[in-house]
């Protein structure tokens, strides 16, 4: 006698259609709404969604929409959801060829997003799909004031959700969500929040984010002071550019010129890493870049810059660039044990034994 499937996880299978959404860069729109309904029916009292599929009243549940409801309906019979199982198809292989040996050694990612700043979910969301993925740690490094269009946090909102990682690390330990920051590099290469502050954090990235194609002197003596500030741990995707459309504007964005030996010169002087900033938008230094940085002694870290949980996954792409330009594992931060990861950021001359 043939039995029932058993049903499956409907709140699973709608997280990781918004997660293949978001690692695709698909439709925020679409992602909010798979992400949305997993939200709405995971505290929903036992019985009442089995209750709401055999009434046919899906709809009728707060968050669930039409495709939302075939996906929680397929999930209940045991069924891959089909729209689960074409973007498995799809979008769910990987995602460049290259770049495994690096991948591997990754212990974590040191700048993400959450939607303290532009970042489109909660902090534990980003977290958690990071300690799914793998990662030993996480830096968050939402942005700074200055960037009003990404809500960028004042100090009092900084400090405030510094205690929201210290209670999520306890409940995720030994999983470590890093406290960090995204802090633009001010015109004059100062940085945009309290230094102070800045010295309480585990992970400082400065990234431009102003003024992109100020005249190369003065961006070079912009950045170079940026990254001789002692809290600066990581230079964020150095040229600015978009090598396709920027999401915000509809339009590719040129490089920032600047005195490359210069700038990577000062990083190797004050242990600063340079970020190989993994987003298919960016990736960015160019090639030429990464292998000038390679040649003038930098390290490294393989960053996502992700500002949603799919997003987290992008390390790949960094990878096969780092690899092809010849980066190695010894030189990448975020492939190191989180003691050496927090030792360096100390002090910048601490390196893993």
């Amino acid at each position: 006698m043939s039995s029932s499937p058993s049903p499956r996880d409907p709140v699973a299978d709608l997280r990781r259609i918004a997660f293949l959404l978001e690692r695709s860069l698909q439709s925020s729109y679409k992602v909010k709404a798979f992400r949305g309904a997993s939200t709405a029916i995971a505290v929903l009292p036992a019985g009442r969604l089995e209750e709401a599929v055999a009434r046919n009243e899906l709809t009728a549940l707060k968050g669930v929409g039409d495709s939302t409801a075939k996906v929680i309906t397929a999930s209940l019979r045991g069924e891959e959801p089909e729209y689960l199982a074409r973007l498995e198809r799809e979008v769910g292989g990987p995602l460049v060829e290259g770049g495994d040996t690096l991948r591997a050694a990754l212990r974590g990612d040191l700048h993400c997003h959450s939607d303290w700043s532009d970042g489109g979910s909660p902090i534990e969301d980003m977290a958690v799909t990071a300690l799914e993925l793998g990662h030993e740690y996480t830096a968050l490094t939402d942005h700074s004031p200055r960037l009003t269009v990404a809500r960028g946090l004042t100090a009092e909102r900084l400090r405030r959700q510094l205690d929201v990682v210290a209670r999520l690390n306890e409940q995720l330990a030994p999983f470590r969500l890093l406290t960090g920051i995204e802090v633009d590099i001010l015109d004059d290469g100062s940085l945009d929040q309290e230094e102070d502050l800045l010295a309480e954090l585990d992970v400082v990235v400065a990234s431009v984010h102003s003024k992109l194609q100020m005249e190369p002197a003065a961006m070079t003596r912009r950045m170079v002071a940026a990254v001789s500030n002692p809290h600066v741990d990581i230079l964020g995707h150095c040229t600015g550019r978009y090598v396709t459309t920027n999401t915000r504007t509809g339009k590719p964005r040129a490089e920032s010129r600047f005195d490359a030996e210069k700038v990577f010169s000062a990083c190797v002087e004050h242990g600063v890493a340079v970020e190989i900033n993994s987003r298919p938008e960016r990736l960015d230094p160019p090639r030429r870049l990464l292998r000038q940085a390679v040649e003038a002694g930098c390290i490294f870290s393989v960053d996502t810059d992700a500002h949603a949980p799919g997003q987290l996954d992008w390390q790949p792409y960094g990878c096969a660039r780092g690899e092809e330009c010849g980066v190695t594992a010894d030189r990448v931060v975020s492939a190191w044990a989180l003691d050496d990861l927090l030792a360096w950021t100390a002090d910048h001359t601490s390196r893993p034994a």
